[in-house]
């Protein structure tokens, strides 16, 4: 029976953890744009949910951190009343400001983010994010790198998407003078190396996951995960070598990021773990996450929202871009449903969870549940929900 199988796959082996280190549980994940970020934030919100810890969660059941604005304390539910002793984890949308991030978070707060190859993470952007003012008119990627030097307008909102986001996203300004480059590129690596005690690389999603496992001290079993938030391949584009570098010059400063912190990332990999051992990990995790998906799902992979069976399982759908979600195996029993529950919730919906766990309503107030979780959007919550 597959549904019997679950409890022992989800059991966190802790020899290595007692005998060398103690799991981190004071964490700040900067969630990244189109960068696999959701995957990331559902690994975060089942380890914190497991362990009863406390989310920094925006204020008024809003789903981000009032991006694009720069993260504010007064953000967090909770932060100004005496409601919450203590934050352990903050993991949604939000442009990175660190003063203001520790006044929430303890001192010994472990901050990490991720990042994605700037080329295939515009192809992204521009599909999900068509409807700005930088993309609306352009009837492809091409289209718009052909006018975008002389176009764009960095003051229209949410036009922060189409230029530098990464650097955006940490904080940091986005409109950089070419001949400038070197120097303000120098400058934001040395802010995130100081900010930052680890940069991710999407395309290299398993090995991140691995390496996240050993800085934390935590298990295999705490960072295995089924993508969430990803689009169909039939609204994937091919990018030309020569569109690639294109976006690379108008890209230049995430450019700059990512090959920095890509280094990095492999020179912690060989610190920390080495490539043998690198390997062998991310096929035990490729083997966890197989078993999982025997285990948990109906027909063991991801579907288009039209075929999606509960309706609170079904992903945000925005642009041009068809999200994709799971279908559960219906013969679960009653705790391995909810374990794969955990596994495939879409990001607004496990949010809200989370707030109506940590804030329940008082006697006679109206319960808010995930159905109710759309209606609560604010427009620009809709716009920046995103992978």
């Amino acid at each position: 029976m597959r549904d019997k199988t679950l409890h022992t796959e989800f059991r966190v082996n802790l020899s290595h953890t007692k005998e060398t280190c103690h799991p981190k549980i004071h964490i700040v994940f900067l969630k990244t744009h189109k960068t696999g970020s959701s995957t990331v934030l559902n690994i975060l919100y089942r380890f914190g949910e497991s362990r009863n810890l406390t989310f920094a969660l925006p204020v008024n059941k809003h789903v981000q951190l009032f991006y694009p604005h720069f993260f504010s304390a007064h953000y967090v539910e909770g932060f100004s009343s005496t409601h919450v002793k203590e934050f352990h984890i903050m993991c949604n949308h939000m442009r990175f400001k660190k003063p203001e991030v520790a006044k929430v978070m303890p001192e010994d707060t472990f901050h990490f983010s991720i990042l994605r190859h700037p080329v295939s993470m515009m192809e992204s952007i521009f599909v999900y994010y068509k409807s700005i003012p930088a993309f609306r008119k352009a009837h492809s990627l091409d289209d718009f790198l052909n006018t975008c030097w002389k176009t764009y307008s960095s003051s229209e909102t949410s036009n922060q998407y189409a230029h530098n986001v990464l650097a955006f996203d940490f904080g940091l300004p986005n409109n950089v003078d070419p001949k400038d480059l070197d120097e303000k590129a120098s400058q934001a690596i040395a802010a995130i190396e100081q900010d930052f005690q680890l940069i991710l690389i999407s395309d290299f999603f398993e090995e991140s996951m691995v390496l996240l496992k050993h800085v934390l001290c935590w298990s295999l079993e705490d960072v295995v995960s089924f993508r969430l938030n990803s689009r169909s391949e039939r609204t994937h584009n091919k990018i030309s070598p020569e569109t690639a570098e294109r976006i690379k010059r108008w890209n230049a400063l995430d450019w700059r990021i990512y090959l920095h912190f890509n280094t990095t990332f492999w020179t912690k990999v060989d610190h920390l773990i080495g490539r043998q051992k690198m390997k062998a990990e991310v096929s035990q995790l490729r083997m966890l996450q197989a078993k999982l998906a025997r285990t948990c799902l109906k027909g063991e992979g991801a579907v288009d929202p039209s075929k999606i069976e509960d309706s609170d399982l079904k992903p945000f759908q925005y642009g041009a871009a068809v999200i994709q979600g799971y279908n559960l195996n219906p013969n679960l029993d009653t705790q391995s449903k909810r374990k794969c529950q955990r596994l495939v919730t879409p990001e607004l919906q496990y949010t809200h969870q989370l707030y109506a766990r940590q804030f329940p309503q008082p006697p006679g107030g109206i319960p808010f549940g995930v159905e109710s979780c759309w209606s609560q959007l604010s427009l620009s919550e809709i716009l920046h929900v995103s992978l």
